[in-house]
């Protein structure tokens, strides 16, 4: 049964609930103890952990998800895909399929996992590969043609048999690592000081007005953890599109309208459409929900769904009478930005290994 969840969504308030979880402090010690012991055995090299001769760039985080990896990676495979045969290689989370499978736009979501997926449709001249173990799906891609010159692992950081040469730390916000728990008294899958291993820190989804002092109250409070260099970005929502193209926002005037989502955090999504004065009924599921075909059809009986675009992913042509629109999104740098790029661009000559 889908449950609508009636929209201003900013004026839930979760602390209530955020704070219970703190009663389970006691059972995040064995869990926090666990982690670190894993860890421990990994820095010693009791565990092995590969590094690589040509770039491979890692981009994870702390917490349970949330933080902006998809953008984040399509900012990289950006920069980079013009000047290097790139590739990029996830775990396809929430996929029916095991192993190493090469991702193609005419798969479905539930071969490959949502965000592979929407890689693969939109980076055409870039290698897209899901595997569970890293090294093993390193290994494939390296082993087939085209030989990918760069490899971006997307969320990597706590799969510590491989060793990114450099590794990309995410916190968003709003619910920045150094404030959070270690699971499940919080949402972290790890201690804060694993934020040591981050060759860099981005602060995601920053308000557009961040000012400098926040940023260096910010950066202050992260050093505790990791002397990596720290970068403020926002997320930038785009104008509605379909499958077809970029549609206006008049589309959607005195229209009903369905909002859909499947992803870790809607609020920042739902605040946007707030914004745009967007009147809407909220149908919120869970991160990386594989729609059954039960719910399909009752979405179909919505006249207009408006979604992520993660979302429109899984839901793109399962739909037969719904009309279907997406947000994109796009990831940008308060300041600081050249200073990024030159870390990737310089990051990827120095270890390339063209002749």
């Amino acid at each position: 049964m889908i449950q609508p969840v009636v929209r201003k969504y900013k004026n839930y308030n979760f602390e209530p609930v955020k704070n219970a979880r703190k009663i389970l402090w006691p059972f995040a010690i064995p869990y926090d103890g666990v982690t670190r012991l894993r860890n421990y055995l990994f820095d010693q090299s009791f565990f092995d952990s590969y590094s690589y001769d040509f770039p491979v760039i890692g981009i994870g985080n702390l917490s349970t998800g949330g933080t902006g990896k998809s953008p984040m990676t399509e900012y990289v495979v950006s920069l980079l895909k013009d000047t290097y045969c790139t590739a990029t290689l996830s775990r396809g989370y929430g996929r029916d399929t095991k192993g190493y499978l090469e991702v193609t736009p005419d798969l479905q979501a539930s071969d490959t996992g949502d965000e592979p997926l929407q890689f693969a449709r939109k980076f055409r001249d870039v290698r897209v590969a899901v595997c569970e173990d890293r090294v093993v799906g390193i290994s494939k891609l390296r082993d087939s043609l085209p030989q990918p010159e760069l490899i971006v692992l997307d969320d990597v950081y706590q799969h510590r048999k491989v060793k990114p040469g450099l590794l990309i730390l995410l916190t968003a916000f709003d619910d920045l690592f150094y404030n959070d728990f270690v699971l499940p008294a919080g949402n972290l899958r790890e201690s804060r000081q694993g934020a040591d291993r981050a060759d860099c820190v981005v602060v995601t989804k920053c308000p557009q007005n961040l000012s400098i002092e926040k940023q260096q109250e910010i950066q202050k409070k992260i050093s505790i953890y990791t002397d990596a260099t720290v970068y403020f970005a926002t997320i930038n929502y785009g104008k509605p599109q379909s499958k077809t193209g970029v549609v206006r926002w008049d589309v959607f005037n005195k229209k009903q309208i369905t909002v859909v989502t499947g992803i870790a955090k809607p609020k920042p999504f739902l605040k946007y459409l707030d914004k745009e004065y967007l009147s809407y009924t909220h149908l919120q599921f869970a991160d990386h929900h594989n729609f059954s075909d039960d719910e399909l059809k009752k979405l179909d009986e919505y006249p207009v769904i408006l979604t992520t675009e993660k979302d429109f992913v899984r839901l793109n042509g399962k739909l037969n009478k719904a009309a279907l629109f997406y947000i994109p999104i796009t990831f940008n740098f308060h300041r600081n930005t050249e200073e990024f790029n030159r870390l990737i661009l310089n990051f990827a000559q120095s270890n390339s290994v063209r002749e």
